[in-house]
């Protein structure tokens, strides 16, 4: 043996070791992840959607902060028709929560401490706050009845409840601004407690800050107990308690996401594994197959999480229908194994082999390419994860089963053959008899599906990636009515040269939406301003009082004036009633608004100063019919800096786009995959792509018939009905009328395989891998059914099709 054929004969071994020492380094990576660095999948729902398309820095910002300012909270109602059980069953709740502060703790468990608080916080600028109703009666109204107003304040007869003394706010114009902001809020303090009332019912509200982030799993194990033990202790003392908060979301969606990954992947694992103990009735082939699946899971976590850091929990999900795929690799080198003389040794028939292998993993490849190029990071995630896998199993197959698996290591079942020889059975749709029988019944079955086709309608909408449990739902909608939240993802974003700009946009922008307010469409508004007027209204607020109560108009004497008359009291007197009113002018900004107390719950909708410019939010309160999202949007027409921002259409209408750029990717992956074939099949690859067309075609129908809306995972779906369809072709294509059996047998294995990994995924109560599980269950079943149709060798081929690879079977 000459010395250049004793190295040839050495490299499948020394590729097989070099290969070895890339598993243990990917085996000590993934337990330095998992076991060292406690590393845990991302839960978080948004780090899977895609940004708008828009650069704009101070947008994304917006969303950002009103994303922010509700992940970290939690809001939970007690309720009883009697409100000493609702506010017995609050206490107990807290309680609970009391020895687990570092967990969760209590935003502020003091309310008429926090009233003291904001209230005295802004005492030295009271005189210049006015609400639109002060306005217009400060306008409207004169001195005389300023003074009759006045009176029965100090007298009590008409004054009602006042914020401090008389003299600090002897017109109760305060007051009135002062109800006129609680007004924004149904939530009212009783007994040191936060307290609002629905139908009867009297419920105690906690509001709830979690310490650590939501969507870490690590934090939702511990908080959902002990929010589930708080819960059990306020229902002995109260009726019903209602809680809210993205961390229960979360937790949920964590929960079902790890149950359906072991489910899928358990499942899929075992499937694949009876279905090799079937056909070949031994361990060995079971444990090779385990070893190339293992390795490829094991490298696509590893090489995951050095690309981008982390991973997703619905990557896994996603990832564990790989176990359906990868495997391919390993079937076919084990059926072309059996079907091979027992005189060639594995390593020959390994290089036999490779154009099909190579050719199956390129189409896969091409498939998850599409996704890939999406600036979509959860499918870019994905499609990385899966390429990732099917790329180590593959060389797990080239470098490690045919050092394993021998001439006489297999043997297959009866059972196996005789599946195996039920392709000569099966009819030759192009070269029989019957085709004129065959013909007509093809075109009604296309037709049926084109006019299916031709009755789709597409869903985009971002809502449906997402399916909480329904009492989590019910619990939310039940809190956003009682307390009419505002919308964390619709809401106006206001901009301008300076900080006083942007106040007075907003304050415009108020009275543009007061008709919406007065027709119900929105409950109110919540915006900086409503606080901390801008400067220039808050001197024209000061003038209007100044003509209407401090000073005289004509003959006519002032307010304060008739009412130091009125009690017997001196000018002196009247005097320093004056000037203790204009003590309390000191103008206030927003900065120092959102530094006191009463500024802490609106400080997530001012975004301050960004990329030179100023911004700030303003939410609405009470919107629930969405169908009129059009009218709010025109209120912004016309405005300058006044903008719009509508985050759940924004991503819907990303979406769309991605589901009509997948299509166009889909059909490009079908021609890229044709030239592919066409360089070994020549004529005859058309054969091999024509079966996943066709399933495509006809699951798609079906979708349409039974109104099924088309989303952007099932043309994801469809990319890989292509790259996996595409390899049943090959497995025909590339053997001779002998191997046709142990073709046939490897065809049924692997969809037998990619039936119960995608079987399993369309069960999933997921919505977007419920889509992608369902079309695949439909493409995958077609595609096997309509393969062996295509590549009939029909009666004269007798040889593999690279020794005749210009001739049609027909």
């Amino acid at each position: 043996m000459t010395k250049p054929a004793r190295h040839l004969q050495r490299l499948p071994r020394l590729l097989a070791l070099a290969w070895l020492l890339a598993v243990l380094l990917v085996a000590g990576h993934n337990a330095w992840l998992w076991l060292g660095q406690r590393a845990s999948p991302d839960t978080d729902i948004l780090a899977l959607l895609p940004g708008t398309s828009s650069k704009d820095a101070v947008r994304q910002q917006a969303f950002s902060h009103m994303v922010d300012s509700a992940q970290q909270k939690l809001v939970v109602l007690v309720g009883d028709r009697d409100w000493k059980r609702a506010q017995a069953g609050a206490q107990a709740y807290l309680t609970v929560l009391h020895v687990h502060a570092d967990l969760v703790a209590p935003i502020n468990d003091d309310s008429a401490q926090w009233q003291s608080q904001w209230l005295g916080s802004l005492d030295r600028s009271r005189t210049l706050l006015l609400g639109d109703a002060q306005r217009a009666q400060l306008a409207t109204t004169t001195a005389q009845q300023w003074s009759q107003r006045a009176l029965g304040g100090l007298y009590g007869a008409f004054g009602g409840p006042r914020l401090g003394a008389w003299q600090d706010d002897p017109f109760g114009l305060f007051g009135d601004w002062v109800q006129e902001r609680a007004r924004e809020t149904p939530v009212r303090p009783r007994n040191g407690m936060l307290f609002v009332e629905r139908d009867g019912v009297s419920y105690a509200l906690l509001l709830l800050e979690l310490k650590a982030p939501a969507f870490s799993m690590q934090a939702q194990e511990q908080v959902v107990p002990l929010l589930a033990q708080a819960r059990r202790a306020a229902r002995t003392q109260a009726g019903e308690v209602v809680s809210g908060g993205v961390v229960l979301h979360a937790a949920a969606a964590s929960a079902q996401a790890s149950s359906e990954s072991a489910t899928i992947g358990a499942g899929s694992l075992l499937g694949i594994l009876l279905l090799m103990w079937l056909t070949f009735r031994s361990l060995k082939p079971i444990l090779y197959i385990a070893l190339s699946i293992a390795v490829g899971c094991l490298g696509a976590l590893s090489v995951s999480m050095l690309v981008f850091g982390k991973i997703h929990l619905l990557t896994l999900v996603f990832g564990a229908s790989l176990i359906g795929i990868a495997q391919d690799y390993g079937i076919y080198f084990l059926c072309a194994r059996l079907a091979a003389p027992a005189t060639q040794d594995s390593a020959t028939l390994l290089r036999r082999l490779l154009p099909g292998l190579a050719l199956m993993l390129l189409a896969a490849l091409i498939g998850y390419l599409g996704m890939a190029l999406t600036p979509f990071p959860g499918l870019q995630q994905m499609a990385v994860f899966s390429a990732l896998g099917l790329v180590f199993a593959w060389l797990t197959v080239a470098c490690w089963f045919p050092q394993l698996i021998g001439p006489q290591t297999l043997r297959a079942t009866p059972r196996a053959q005789g599946f195996g020889q039920s392709i000569a059975r099966w009819p030759d749709l192009l070269g029989g008899f019957a085709w004129h029988l065959v013909l007509p019944a093809a075109v009604a079955l296309i037709g049926l599906a084109i006019a299916g086709v031709a009755r789709l309608h597409s869903s985009d909408d971002i809502r449906a990636l997402q399916k909480s449990p329904p009492e989590l739902l019910q619990d939310q909608m039940r809190i956003s009515q009682l307390l009419e939240l505002a919308a964390p993802v619709q809401f106006y974003l206001v901009r301008g040269a300076s900080a006083q700009a942007v106040l007075q946009q907003e304050e415009a922008l108020r009275e543009k939406l007061q008709p919406l307010v007065e027709r119900k469409l929105i409950t109110g508004v919540q915006a900086v301003s409503n606080w901390a007027p801008s400067q220039q209204r808050q001197q024209d607020n000061l003038a209007l009082l100044r003509r209407a109560l401090l000073e005289r108009q004509g003959e006519s004497p002032d307010a304060v004036t008739l009412t130091a008359q009125a009690i017997g009291e001196s000018p002196q007197w009247a005097q320093a009633l004056r000037q203790r009113m204009l003590d309390k002018t000191q103008p206030i900004t927003p900065e120092e608004f959102l530094a006191t107390p009463a500024g802490a719950a609106s400080r997530h909708l001012w975004l301050g100063q960004v990329d030179g410019q100023f911004a700030s939010i303003v939410a609405l309160r009470g919107l629930t019919d969405y169908r009129q999202l059009g009218q709010l949007a025109a209120v912004a027409e016309g405005m300058p800096g006044v903008q719009w921002v509508d985050k759940v259409g924004e991503i819907s209408s990303v979406l769309r786009q991605y589901r009509i750029y997948m299509g166009w990717a889909l059909l490009c992956a079908y021609a890229a995959i044709f030239a592919l074939l066409a360089l070994r099949y020549r004529r005859r690859a058309w054969r091999a792509l024509a079966p996943p067309l066709l399933a495509s075609l006809l699951t798609l129908g079906l979708f349409g018939w039974l109104g099924q809306p088309l989303q952007l995972f099932h043309v994801l779906a469809g990319l890989l009905v292509l790259g996996l369809g595409v390899d049943y072709g090959i497995f025909l294509l590339e053997s001779s009328r002998d191997q046709r059996p142990h073709a046939w047998l490897t065809v049924g294995l692997s969809a037998a395989s990619a039936l119960l990994s995608f079987g399993l995924l369309a069960l999933s109560h997921s919505p977007p891998l419920h889509a992608f599980g369902l079309t695949m269950l439909c493409g995958m079943l077609l595609v096997w059914l309509l393969a062996p149709l295509f590549t009939h060798p029909g009666p004269a081929a007798h040889a593999a099709p690279d020794a005749q690879p210009d001739k049609e079977s027909a």
